[in-house]
């Protein structure tokens, strides 16, 4: 197995990934804030982080992934207020609807998902020795982290320290580039906080966003992580500030490797709900397409590269993924082990392509083409003749290895034929042999009627799952 190399934001560098313990890879992850569903452009981010998961699986490491829960900060307290209802109702609202997302996109689920509402003392403990070791001071109820106390302020974003303004303090858990100043650790209560307040040795309040991560980083990875990730417009101030207070209260380095995603701009700008471009993943299935099919959209780009979203790009995803689905379906039907091509050689050189892509930073765009060149070329052979058993065999497996990456493939949610679905199809195939072909188009209506499109070919039946009402293959 080649090495894997990663992009590290901090050092702006291709690097070679060593995890602090051998064969064990630990990875934080920014979560959603979970005021509202998570919008396309952050599911984005969500497929990135588990490409870069299950690329760490097949290169042999062990991961261990934590993504937090931000189910308390402005946002959240504002959008319980608007809608007159309890914040752990809200936030639990939309957390069941982010863990759909995730199963729909075959995104595998994290080791731990902290909530940020159930680690308030590891938060105010951290505060504390930020306290202790003279980075902070308090004003108005308020506990603020002291910039000019940590030398390396604005190394993550390259920001120089000549365009900090130290003792301008900043209640707002987001703010701009521009306003690098101080940033609140522990926000003391305020009417428009109603009843959202701990009372702790920091006072009668609540955290700021930035301390969330770092607290519940440490408590679950250790003082250093190997890889922290996020979005790019996480970089400042969020990750600044989690960099900061973290090394402050430590003395070590806190991440290893930064990696970052870029945006997904609709309409070519960033998506925004006030711009009317803003999309969730509802929206992509009432269009009449599978989520997988955005699932392969995002893989077609770069994880770093900024892109945008169109209804044409995702449509040639679709159709590019029920290619992928409906060459793994042939592969498991007995009429394509009959013939006398070997591809066993062709699945190893392809692998072997698809893991230097992922090897280079996670290039899944070149990752596809191993995939759809191997489909090619054993195409071809079916042309002249269908593949061995032992040749099919050996394309199946090389298929599914690439596709625990690229989670392509629908498996156990859509994908598995219904014992009723298979006991139809095997009914058919036997009225095809007795030349029986009245029953045997009753039952292909059948199975249509069940999403089960039957194709016939000189190897046999071949069968799909009609595309969500989008198509209907006779």
């Amino acid at each position: 197995m080649t090495d894997l190399y990663i992009y590290n934001t901090l050092s702006r560098n291709r690097e070679k990934f060593v995890p602090l313990k051998d064969g064990v890879a630990t990875i934080y992850t920014c979560g959603p804030t979970v005021y509202s569903q998570a919008q396309i452009g952050n599911l984005r981010a969500f497929v990135s982080y588990d490409v870069l998961v299950k690329t760490l699986a097949l290169f042999g490491f062990k991961v261990i992934h934590v993504m937090n829960l931000t189910d308390v900060d402005d946002k959240t307290i504002r959008a319980s207020r608007a809608e007159g209802v309890e914040l752990g109702d809200l936030t639990q609202r939309y957390i069941d609807i982010f863990f759909r997302d995730l199963d729909k996109l075959n995104i595998r689920r994290a080791s731990e998902y902290p909530r940020a509402t159930a680690h308030i003392p590891a938060m105010v403990a951290l505060v504390s020795k930020l306290k202790d070791r003279g980075h902070t001071y308090e004003s108005g109820g308020s506990t603020y982290f002291r910039i000019s106390s940590f030398s390396g302020y604005g190394k993550l974003s390259g920001m120089d320290s000549a365009g900090l303004k130290p003792g301008a303090r900043l209640d707002k858990d987001e703010y701009e580039k521009e306003d690098a100043s101080d940033f609140v650790l522990w926000k003391g209560w305020k009417e428009e906080d109603g009843d959202v307040f701990w009372e702790t040795e920091a006072g009668k309040g609540r955290p700021g966003w930035h301390i969330e991560c770092s607290a519940m980083s440490m408590q679950y990875l250790g003082e250093t992580v190997d890889i922290h990730g996020g979005g790019i417009d996480l970089i400042f101030p969020h990750h600044e500030n989690e960099i900061a207070q973290s090394e402050a209260a430590t003395g070590k380095k806190f991440v290893r490797y930064w990696v970052h995603n870029g945006w997904l701009l609709s309409d070519g700008r960033k998506m925004s709900k006030s711009l009317g471009n803003y999309h969730v993943l509802a929206d992509v299935e009432k269009m009449g397409f599978n989520p997988l099919d955005l699932r392969y959209f995002f893989l077609t780009n770069h994880y770093r590269q900024q892109f945008n979203f169109t209804r044409e790009g995702l449509d040639a995803a679709a159709k590019a993924r029920q290619r992928v689905v409906d060459f793994h379906s042939r592969l498991g039907e007995t009429g394509w082990a009959g013939g006398a091509g070997d591809a066993g050689g062709e699945a190893g050189k392809r692998l072997a392509e698809f893991s230097e892509a992922l090897s280079d930073d996670l290039n899944t765009p070149k990752a596809l083409v191993a995939l759809h060149m191997l489909m090619a070329a054993v195409n071809r052979i079916e042309n002249r003749g269908g593949l061995t058993a032992s040749g099919a065999a050996a394309v199946k497996k090389a298929v599914e290895s690439m596709d625990a990456v690229l989670g392509l493939l629908p498996g156990g949610r859509e994908g598995a034929l219904a014992p009723e679905e298979q006991e139809l199809l095997d009914l058919r195939r036997d009225a095809r042999a007795r030349k029986d072909f009245k029953l045997s188009d009753t039952l292909r209506d059948r199975l249509l009627k069940m999403g089960i499109a039957v194709e016939d070919t000189p190897s046999g039946q071949r069968w799909k799952r009609a595309d969500a009402g989008k198509q209907q293959i006779g």
